[in-house]
Formats: C-alpha cells, structure tokens, sequence
C-alpha cells in the first residue's frame, strides 16, 4: 500500500504548506490512528488523522494536479455545504474518484467571474498565501463620483479596519453618469477587500467580477455558471508563479480528461441558457 509523509498528504488537502503542517506536527496537534505523530511517519489511505481534534480526509496517491476554470455566477456561495441551503460553486463542478476539488481563493456571495479549482493542496495554498503576490484583477463598476485625488489615495495606500491595503494598478474603463467601470489590480485575497478599499473613499461598488488571477485569464468561452480544465501545459506555468516544478502525466490522465470533457458535455447540454453579461471595454 502507497504511502506518504504525514505533512505532504494534509498539504495536498489545501489545510496549509507543509512548512506549516510541519510546525503543527512539532506542536503536537495532529494525531495518527488515535497517536500523537511525530515528523517524518508515514501514512496510507486508510490511516485516521486528526488535526486539533478534527478528522481530515486524505489522499494520498494523487501524484498529478488538474486546475479548473469555474465562471462564478453571482448567488452562489464558496463553501461545500451552506446551512441556509443556498446554492454553491462545488455542486457544478465534475465528479472525481479519490481526490476532490479543492479552490484557490473566494469570492463573496454577490462577485461574480473567475474561481479556480486544484486537485493538489500544495498548488491551492501557495496561490493563496500573500507572501508569492499573486495579482488577481477585478471589472468593477463604481457608483458615485470619482477623483484622480481618489484613484491616487487608493493606489498610494489606505488603512483598513484590518491594516493598510492598495490597488496595484486601476485602469478606466469608461461608463455613462453615475455608474463608472474600472480594471483593478489586488495582491491579497482579503475578505471584500475590493468593496472595501472602493468605500473607504465613500463610493458604492454596483458590480465586481473577477476576470484573472496570476496568469489565468477568464475566457469569453466559459460561460456564466460553467468550467473548464486547464491544459497540462498552463497547469504548469501556473505552478511555475510559485515556485513548484511540474508533475509528470500520469498514465491514467487520459482517461481522467475524456471522463471530465463528459461531464463538460452533459452539463452544459443540461442548463438553462442564460443572458449573457455585458463586459465592460479596456
């Protein structure tokens, strides 16, 4: 039976890095079979591990990753299940044997546009983790009058309620009266960040929707509510942002496209044609 380091199979769950697994290890949080583990144990897909308590399910014979492009639509929440039973960006994506998708990053119930989803832990986390500055871009329309003393504030640097944030770029990209749309960059995935840096200058964001994240753009081809999987090449450079070499092809990877181009067909076949939504022009 395959077996993996400890720290290495809850980094590919999306937990945290293995740094910091290794650090939780040392602290004595995470017990294997009802044990206290130590660094270095090994385990199978049948060991029980418990983070703080917690039960984790892992996997630990996924050797590849797979990235999907999801075109969130607003409405939807990123989390597996919701207790007020709205629905979420997990129940639209393909079914996998033995791994599950894990996201890279969130968005709040009322953005729409661009999630990305990983079957390797490690991928997701270093997306994430502020320290690799990952650029992700927003459209965002704007009501409400805005200054270049405004822009400038908001590219210079503001404090928020949770420290100081910044656009690393804001683009004009036009509109009529009240309503003006905007391109604008973020390094950090805090919560509403967006919103939040836009109504510290005392204006109202009408509509967010985020269109790339690192290198991965949203395409015109991927429709509101639907996804779309990477090529193995853009997987790569993808990981390459953060510093992970590539992974070889499995033999069964194959398979596991033409099984997910199915389910593509089958579920675009299955929805309701929606209007499509305006974008706004660079």
């Amino acid at each position: 039976m395959e077996t993996v380091k400890l720290q290495k199979a809850l980094a590919q769950t999306g937990l945290a890095s293995r740094r910091e697994i290794e650090r939780w290890i040392a602290e004595g949080r995470v017990q294997v079979n009802g044990q206290t583990a130590t660094l270095g144990v090994r385990v199978s897909n049948t060991d029980q591990v418990k983070v703080d308590g917690r039960l984790v399910t892992t996997s630990c014979g996924s050797e590849h990753r797979r990235v999907l492009v999801y075109n969130k639509p607003e409405g939807e929440v990123c989390s597996r299940k919701d207790n007020e039973g709205r629905p979420t960006v997990f129940e639209r994506l393909p079914k996998l044997k033995g791994e599950r998708w894990i996201n890279i990053g969130r968005l709040d119930i009322n953005t729409s546009g661009l999630l990305l989803f990983t079957t390797d832990g490690e991928l997701a986390n270093r997306l994430m983790h502020p320290s690799y500055q990952i650029e992700r871009e927003y459209a965002v329309r704007v009501m409400g009058e805005v200054t270049p003393e405004m822009t400038q504030r908001l590219f210079e640097g503001v404090t928020l309620d949770d420290g100081p944030a910044r656009f690393t770029d804001i683009v004009d990209s036009g509109g009529d009266g009240i309503n003006h749309w905007f391109h604008v960059v973020i390094m950090e995935g805090r919560n509403r960040e967006v919103r939040r840096l836009w109504e510290s200058q005392g204006v109202k964001v009408s509509r967010l929707k985020r269109v790339r994240y690192g290198n991965v753009i949203l395409a015109s081809r991927v429709k509101v509510g639907a996804w779309d999987e990477l090529s193995q090449r853009e997987v790569d450079e993808l990981a390459k942002l953060v510093g992970l070499s590539a992974k070889p092809v499995p033999t069964h990877s194959k398979q596991g496209k033409t099984d997910l181009q199915r389910q593509q067909r089958k579920h675009t076949a299955s929805k309701p044609k929606k209007k499509k939504p305006s974008r706004p022009s660079r």
